[in-house]
C-alpha cells in the first residue's frame, strides 16, 4: 500500500514536471517589456535623505605635527610631520607594536608624486609602497600601504594609519 500512495502523491508533480509553460521567446519578451515599463532612478539611501551632507573641500595640506604616544596596548608612535601648501618638508615616522616590531618611514626614502587632492609619496626603491596623507574635518590621516620592507618581522600587517589633530598638531 505504502508504495501505491507515494505513487499517487507524486502523480500530480510528475504532471506539472511536463507541463507546458511558455517557450523562451515569450520569456523574453515578457522579460523585455518588464524593462522597458521600469524606469532605474537613482535614490538616496535612507540614511542620507534629510541630512545636509556636503563634499569635502579640496584645499591644499597644511599641517605639523612632532608628537609621541603609547596607547594601551603598549603600541609606541613618533612622529615629525611638517606639511606646507600640500609640499611635505619634514616626515619621520616610527611605529613599534609590542610582540610584532617596529615600522620605520622617513621622507629621504620617498618621493612626493601627487600633491592634490592627497600628498602622495612613493618609496624609492620598492615602487609599490606609498604613504599618503590627506585632510577630513579636524583629522589628518597618514596611512600605509604595501611597504612591507620599511617594518621587521610581520609589524606592516598591525599597521593601522595615523591620526593627526590638524589645529594643534597632537597625535
Amino acid at each position: 500500500m505504502k508504495p501505491m500512495r507515494a505513487f499517487w502523491l507524486l502523480l500530480p508533480l510528475l504532471a506539472a514536471g511536463c507541463a507546458e509553460m511558455g517557450g523562451p521567446e515569450s520569456a523574453r519578451s515578457e522579460a523585455s517589456t518588464a524593462t522597458a515599463e521600469q524606469k532605474i532612478e537613482s535614490q538616496p539611501l535612507k540614511y542620507l535623505k534629510n541630512r545636509n551632507i556636503k563634499p569635502q573641500p579640496t584645499r591644499p595640506l597644511n599641517v605639523r605635527a612632532k608628537c609621541s604616544t603609547r596607547d594601551a596596548v603598549g603600541t609606541v608612535r613618533r612622529l615629525d610631520l611638517l606639511v606646507k601648501e600640500a609640499s611635505v618638508q619634514t616626515f619621520d615616522a616610527q611605529v613599534t607594536m609590542k610582540e610584532h616590531g617596529t615600522c620605520r618611514f622617513s621622507l629621504r626614502e620617498f618621493e612626493q608624486i601627487e600633491k592634490m587632492p592627497q600628498a602622495l609619496l612613493r618609496h624609492r626603491q620598492e615602487s609599490g609602497c606609498t604613504v599618503r596623507m590627506w585632510e577630513q574635518g579636524s583629522t589628518v590621516t597618514i596611512a600605509f600601504n604595501d611597504c612591507p620592507r620599511s617594518c621587521e618581522g610581520d609589524a606592516f600587517s598591525y599597521l593601522w594609519p595615523l591620526l593627526v589633530e590638524s589645529k594643534s598638531g597632537r597625535c
